[in-house]
C-alpha cells in the first residue's frame, strides 16, 4: 500500500469514527427527548412519532423513484419480523424510561452484544469458543449487578431487559439479512412495522400536544432516522471492527444528559456493573478483531 493510500485510509477511519459518535449523540438524546416527554404524554404516542417521522424522512431519500426496486425483497418475512423486533425494542425502552435512569436502561441495553455473541453460534453458525462463552458469561455477571434482581429495583428493568432481547433478535437478523438484501431495503423495512403497528393504537393513546411538546415529538423521529444514516456513513468509511468500541461512548452522553436534565446520577452498582458489561463487550470485539486479522 502506498503512503497515499495509507493516509486517505486512515483519514477515512477518522471520519467514520466520527459519525458513528455522532450518531450515538443522536441516539442518547432520543433517549433523553423521550424521558422528557415521558411526564406529559403516554410513551406509546412517544413511539408512533418516533417511527412516523422517521418513516417519512426516510422514504423523502429512499424511495422507488430515486432507487428503483428499493422495497423488493427476497426475505419479506424476515425482513417483516426483524422491524416488530425493532419496534418492541423501542417500544419496551421508552416505557422503562419512565421509570429508570438514562444510564439504567443503556448498561443493560449494552448486554445486546452479548447475546449475539451467544445466539450467533444456533442461529448463523458463527460458534463461540471458551474464552468468548466466559467473557458472555461475566457480562451477564454485570447485568445482574445492574438490575439487581430481588433487591428493591423497579421492575421495569425487566421491561428493558425484554427490550434488550428484542434487539438482540433485530440485529441477528440485520446480519442475516445483509446477505439477502440491500442496506437501502432493509433501512426501508426498518420503521414500517412501527408505523404500521401503531396506527390503529394511536386514537387510544392521542392527545393534543403544545407546541413545544410537538416539536420534541418531532425531534424523536429526527434523532432516529438521523442517527441511522450517520451509522451507515460511518461503516462505509470504516470497517466495523474499528468502529464497534465506540459505540461505549454512548454512556458517556447519557450519563451527562442524566445529570444535567433530569438531576440522575447512577448508583456505584449501576456503574460497577456497566463497566464490567463494557469490559467483556470490547473482549469479545477484540476477539473478533484478532480473528479477523488472523483469516
Amino acid at each position: 500500500m502506498s503512503a497515499v493510500s495509507a493516509r486517505t485510509e486512515a483519514r477515512g477511519r477518522l471520519v467514520g469514527i466520527g459519525l458513528i459518535c455522532a450518531a450515538l449523540l443522536c441516539f442518547a438524546m432520543l433517549d433523553a427527548t423521550a424521558k422528557w416527554l415521558n411526564r406529559t404524554v403516554d410513551p406509546l404516542l412517544i413511539v408512533w412519532a418516533r417511527y412516523s417521522v422517521s418513516v417519512v424522512l426516510v422514504g423523502l431519500f429512499i424511495n422507488p423513484r430515486t432507487k428503483p426496486g428499493v422495497l423488493r425483497t427476497s426475505r419479506l418475512g424476515l425482513q417483516i419480523v426483524r422491524s416488530i423486533l425493532l419496534f418492541l425494542s423501542t417500544a419496551t425502552n421508552f416505557v422503562a424510561l419512565q421509570y429508570l435512569q438514562l444510564a439504567e436502561t443503556l448498561s443493560i441495553t449494552f448486554a445486546a452484544p452479548l447475546i449475539v455473541a451467544l445466539l450467533a453460534g444456533p442461529l448463523l453458525g458463527e460458534r463461540a469458543g471458551t474464552e468468548r462463552l466466559i467473557a458472555i458469561a461475566i457480562g451477564f455477571v454485570g447485568v445482574l449487578v445492574v438490575t439487581r434482581p430481588g433487591f428493591g429495583t423497579h421492575p421495569a428493568v425487566f421491561l428493558s431487559m425484554a427490550g434488550t432481547l428484542c434487539y438482540a433478535g433485530y440485529a441477528l437478523l440485520t446480519r442475516k439479512l445483509a446477505a439477502h438484501d440491500s442496506s437501502a431495503t432493509t433501512l426501508v423495512y426498518s420503521g414500517l412495522a412501527g408505523f404500521v403497528v401503531m396506527m390503529p393504537i394511536l386514537p387510544m393513546v392521542w392527545t393534543w400536544p403544545d407546541a413545544f411538546t410537538a416539536l420534541l415529538l418531532l425531534m424523536t423521529g429526527f434523532y432516529g432516522a438521523f442517527g441511522h444514516w450517520l451509522l451507515i456513513l460511518a461503516h462505509a468509511r470504516a470497517p466495523a471492527p474499528v468502529l464497534a468500541p465506540f459505540i461505549y461512548t454512548q454512556m458517556v452522553w447519557m450519563l451527562l444528559f442524566g445529570y444535567i436534565v433530569f438531576g440522575d446520577w447512577p448508583s456505584s452498582a449501576t456503574l460497577f456493573g456497566a463497566g464490567i458489561v463494557i469490559c467483556s463487550g470490547l473482549y469479545l470485539l477484540s476477539r473478533e478483531r484478532f480473528a479477523g486479522s488472523r483469516a
